[in-house]
């Protein structure tokens, strides 16, 4: 993601956001692959299951899959991709709102959690791209720039409480709590809390803030 005057932009490679599809019928069927693919990856896990699974669930041939994605670890990219767009989009929503440095801090952290990203079948896509990261090149090429523009953004609106050196730190940390929810939540049978999650967060962060001296001046 790229800030530009609190606001977040974020483009990846390789696959349209879902307000800008391609052309008809291949744009549709692509969309259904992604959503089959989350689906699958929360009932079955990402290691059981097969392209020819998905296509079955997303009602088109096994050819097509490989056609559009070419192998499994190919459209899981493609998948995280398109939830990384969509998680863009919710921060976007929210950044409009905001009118302050903290606003835009919360709005970061609210739409890390959003509704339709902080839900089981999504949960289970994340966890399967962080593992897959550790063997795919491409995959944690894309989680690494995800991670370092989390960090840039929030680094960007809390150097309006501390010195740069201290936000940098600060941010790395609310980055580490955001990830480690998901993370705690994947492992996790209980249902999931979004308030419980954004409060959590929100927290630490409102800590950081209150130990500077001139904490408050810019909220």
């Amino acid at each position: 993601m790229a800030l530009t005057n609190g606001r977040v932009q974020i483009h990846y490679p390789g696959i349209q956001e879902a307000g800008v599809p391609k052309v008809g019928m291949e744009a549709e069927r692509r969309r259904s692959l992604i959503s089959a693919t989350v689906d699958a990856i929360h009932e079955s896990g990402y290691s059981d299951i097969t392209m020819a699974q998905i296509a079955k669930r997303a009602g088109v041939s096994g050819g097509l899959v490989h056609h559009y994605f070419g192998s499994k670890d190919q459209l899981l990219a493609a998948t995280m991709r398109h939830l990384l767009n969509e998680l863009a989009r919710e921060i976007r929503d929210r950044l409009a709102k905001a009118e302050t440095p903290r606003q835009r801090i919360s709005a970061i952290i609210e739409g890390n959690f959003a509704g339709d990203q902080f839900q089981p079948a999504v949960i289970a896509a994340w966890l399967a791209f962080y593992v897959q990261s550790r063997t795919t090149q491409s995959n944690r090429r894309l989680l690494r720039i995800y991670a370092a523009r989390l960090t840039s953004n929030l680094t960007y609106n809390l150097k309006a409480f501390m010195p740069r050196e201290r936000a940098l730190l600060v941010a790395e940390g609310t980055a580490s709590m955001i990830d480690g929810v998901w993370i705690r939540q994947a492992l996790s049978d209980a249902p999931t809390d979004r308030q419980a999650a954004v409060s959590m967060v929100e927290t630490y962060v409102e800590t950081q803030i209150a130990a500077q001296p001139t904490h408050g001046a810019k909220s």
